[in-house]
């Protein structure tokens, strides 16, 4: 019982504060997950598209749209310091968090220039203007076809191949 008691305790210590702010250089893990100083962080009320997720671009023609979405992070961020405040602690042990860079709000941004979504199950429509504005302009994704990346994963975890979960030939979502 002492050891379960000791256990808990160290994990409650090891684990970001509600309120804490994590800042410093980052490094992108993919669309929508950062590293700070060896902590995963997870930005909150977004999903951007997954690593391994093609998407179909304006010429019909698939896109590795996981990875750009990953790639225009990394330019978007450019080395500068990245301030993260953790709102919460994902079932991955992820700091989840709204972060920003050079004042800008980094999810958002994702989302305006059409490299990640709204996740309402999430966001509670933070970020819903957003992604109309991407998807009106017809930036990002939003510029050919794709699925959302919750139903890529789901389509992933019923034992659909990577090709055949990313492509959407309807165009719709």
């Amino acid at each position: 019982m002492a050891r379960l008691f000791l256990a808990a305790l160290a994990f409650v210590l090891a684990s970001p504060s509600s309120a804490e702010t994590i800042t410093g250089q980052a490094s992108v893990v993919d669309g929508d997950t950062l590293e700070i100083h060896g902590q995963r962080i997870r930005l909150i009320g977004v999903d951007a598209p997954e690593s391994d997720q093609l998407c179909r671009g304006d010429n019909s023609l698939q896109y590795r749209c996981g990875a750009k979405a990953a790639n225009e992070l990394a330019r978007f961020i450019a080395g500068r310091p990245v301030s993260c405040k953790s709102v919460d602690v994902d079932r991955y042990r992820r700091v989840v968090a709204i972060c920003s860079v050079g004042g800008r709000d980094i999810g958002e941004w994702m989302v305006r220039v059409g490299l990640a979504f709204d996740w309402p199950r999430y966001s509670k429509g933070t970020y819903a203007g957003a992604q109309k504005e991407a998807e009106r302009e017809e930036r990002g994704v939003w510029v050919g076809s794709h699925v959302a990346p919750w139903n890529y994963r789901a389509c992933r975890r019923d034992g659909g191949r990577p090709k055949g979960c990313s492509d959407d030939a309807s165009g719709l979502d």
